[in-house]
Formats: structure tokens, sequence, C-alpha cells
């Protein structure tokens, strides 16, 4: 395993971060976390209290209506908690570019790592805590691995500073709260190869091409 130094796609990791889609996109995320489940119960479905505690008048008490009233002891609930679903509906469009911002921000603070491959062939605790040596990366890690690095994936699960993804699993919560994004570079988003980078070409060599063709 070695640091690489790889050529970043400007299209993903060179974008002006959209701080108020991320917040959105962010918040969008937490929501959906959430799992909704708590419930309580109402005057309404509380059991019992068909009929008055008392009469009305002339037992010296306050008149009260039905034992499933709030201020009753095993009454209902004000306003009581419901089962509900917290998601929100978030444009694929926005959530590329949260995620596009995201990285950008970190390749701006040179925060993004990448190396050639894992060479970690055994699942061992051990062979983690030397990788992250290596790389010297500090705080809160991000790994992005390929679908293959099962082994990596299960080296680095017992860190808790450092947290796995699939590439295909990538967003922008995951990569805001990391101090360090580290990739390979088969899970590297927006790589070239090399032989597909557009070469500039000069004014004067371009005029001189277009005079010969005519």
């Amino acid at each position: 395993m070695k640091v690489v130094k790889a050529k970043l796609n400007s299209d993903v990791f060179g974008v002006q971060p959209n701080i108020a889609v991320m917040h959105q996109v962010v918040t969008a995320q937490l929501a959906a976390r959430r799992v909704g489940s708590q419930h309580a119960k109402t005057r309404a479905e509380v059991a019992g209290g068909g009929a008055k505690p008392w009469r009305p008048k002339g037992t010296g008490r306050a008149r009260q209506g039905s034992i499933r009233a709030p201020h009753w002891r095993g009454g209902g609930v004000t306003f009581a908690p419901k089962v509900r679903y917290y998601a929100q509906r978030t444009p694929k469009n926005m959530v590329r570019l949260a995620l596009l911002s995201a990285l950008s921000d970190r390749a701006a603070d040179d925060k993004v790592v990448v190396i050639d491959k894992w060479d970690i062939d055994a699942p061992k605790t051990k062979n983690a805590l030397a990788a992250l040596a290596t790389l010297e990366v500090s705080g809160k890690v991000l790994l992005v691995l390929s679908e293959d690095d099962d082994a990596v994936w299960k080296s680095f699960r017992n860190l808790g500073d450092v947290h796995c993804l699939y590439a295909r699993e990538l967003n922008a919560y995951d990569v805001l709260v990391a101090d360090y994004v580290v990739f390979t570079k088969d899970t590297l988003p927006g790589a070239v190869p090399e032989a597909e980078t557009p070469v500039a070409v000069k004014k004067d060599d371009a005029e001189e091409k277009e005079s010969s063709d005519a």
C-alpha cells in the first residue's frame, strides 16, 4: 500500500461548495434515520371511563367527566406522540450537488488521500492500525472501499474513529463528518484515464492547422 498522486477530476473535486444544499441534504439524511416508532395513547384510546367517576353535585369535590382525562392517573396523554415517517423527499440533483460540494470541500483542505490498493489479505485490526500509521491520518477517517475489500472492512470495523463505506454508498453526510477521506484508485470518483486526458492546444497551432486544412 502506498499513497499515489492522482489527478482529481475538477467536475467532482473542484466544485464551489453550496452550503445551503449541503445543509438541506444532511438534514434530510438525519431525518430519514429517525425510527419514528414512539407512540402513546390519547384519552380516546385509553380503556375505561364510560361513566362519570361520581355525580356532578353533592360530593364536595370538583366535577369529573371521565377517568380517561389526562390529569387522571392512567389517563390519556395530551398531544400524544404517534408513529410517523420522518423522511423528506430530496431531488437527486440536489443529493449529487451536496456530495460534490462535500468532496470539493475536503479536497480544498487537502483531506483527500488516494492509495493504489489495500495490502490486507486477512482481517486483522493490527494491520488496520499499521495502515493508518502509514497514511499519517488522524481524527475521523472515512474509507471508501470496493465490493471486494471484505478483509479490509473487517480489519477496520473495530476502530471507533474509522467508518467504512462502499463506493456506491458514498454520501454527503459521511464525507462532512470525516476529517480524512481515503480512496483507492478503483473507488476514486470521476477518475479519468491518462489516455483520455484532453491536451491543450495553443492558439497559434490551431490557426496554423485551420489554414493548412483550407
